[in-house]
């Protein structure tokens, strides 16, 4: 319990801190000697060389996330009635489907719950609770997916020393969810979602691009140009709402001590690498130590872990299979 509410903590912005108790397995394991630098380097060129297995979870992930916004547009424009809407709410074969944030926001702006809205969550909270984490962020988000193909301009430029990176504190995500949320209550209107590039881009795909466009664009460029992934790390409430509800979820990414050689690429592509604080020498408090749920899902780092320390996991089911 205290593992979970440390991970909680920091999902709220919380620095990372080293574990108070360390297993004696563990404790082993971060006192072992390493192979050697020159069959550690040819493993990792052997994964890299690998293109296919290097960027499986990445290329999937990308397939799914084109996939539900497509449905999106194909419904709407060849009028075949199977996901209709847009992300912020929408109709799957007649279950509707509300954004738990934008349902939120809603209410707190009429200052009542309101059935309808709730019932339209239900859905929603149950498949993301099963999933956890921001799934949602990597695998269904539009924005997501655009800022993430930016962020590659972002980083060659870094590399060529163009532009430098600036980082803010994380708890800046959560004053901004608290502000949205009084911003909602005060005024009686939903901000958010009129800033929201998620809506702006899903509505943009399924009914054509408005002015509004302009936004998400000036949003890529101070990206690009001063912070990575600055709306997705220090600014958006989606994946900090969805954090919280899948906290509980039995679907994470496990880091097992024993095979990782702590060479640091999965931190390098993560676009949260607090959540993989354990992985640097002497931080994994046992030989299986569960990503926290900030984490995105996304599998970068997995396929960027050359000694397969980073996967997948079912708790309570992998180790039946």
């Amino acid at each position: 319990m205290a593992k979970m509410s440390a991970r909680i903590k920091v999902m709220f912005g919380a620095e990372p801190q080293k574990p108070m108790e360390i297993t004696p397995a563990a404790q082993q394991a971060h006192g072992l000697k390493r192979m050697d630098k020159a069959e550690f380097e040819a493993i990792k060129k052997k994964a890299r060389d690998e293109a296919v297995i290097n960027h499986k979870w990445r290329n999937r992930r990308w397939a799914v996330l084109v996939a539900c916004n497509l449905l999106f547009v194909f419904s709407f424009w060849l009028d075949i009635q199977i996901l209709e809407g847009a992300l912020t709410a929408s109709r799957f074969v007649g279950f509707h489907l509300i954004d738990l944030n934008s349902a939120l926001q809603v209410m707190l702006a009429h200052k009542h719950i309101i059935v309808n809205l709730f019932i339209g969550t239900a859905t929603v909270f149950f498949l993301w609770a099963l999933l956890g984490g921001r799934s949602f962020c990597s695998w269904v988000c539009p924005y997501h997916l655009v800022a993430e193909w930016f962020e590659s301009l972002h980083l060659k430029l870094v590399e060529k020393k163009i532009v430098s990176d600036h980082e803010f504190h994380r708890g800046a995500r959560t004053i901004f969810w608290l502000l949205f949320s009084l911003l909602s209550v005060v005024t009686g209107f939903t901000v958010f979602e009129t800033l929201s590039p998620t809506g702006i881009l899903s509505r943009a795909l399924i009914y054509g691009p408005t002015l509004a466009l302009f936004w998400v664009l000036l949003l890529l460029l101070l990206e690009v140009l001063y912070s990575r992934r600055a709306w997705c790390r220090y600014v958006c409430p989606i994946g900090l709402t969805y954090g919280v509800v899948g906290i509980v979820s039995p679907l994470r990414v496990l880091y097992r001590l024993e095979h990782c050689h702590h060479e640091g690429d999965c931190r390098k592509v993560c676009l949260v690498p607090h959540v993989l604080d354990m992985v640097i020498k002497g931080r994994a408090e046992d030989m299986e130590v569960p990503i926290g749920p900030d984490c995105t899902r996304c599998g970068l780092c997995i396929d960027a872990c050359p000694s397969g320390a980073l996967r997948y996991d079912v708790k309570g089911l992998s180790k039946m299979l």
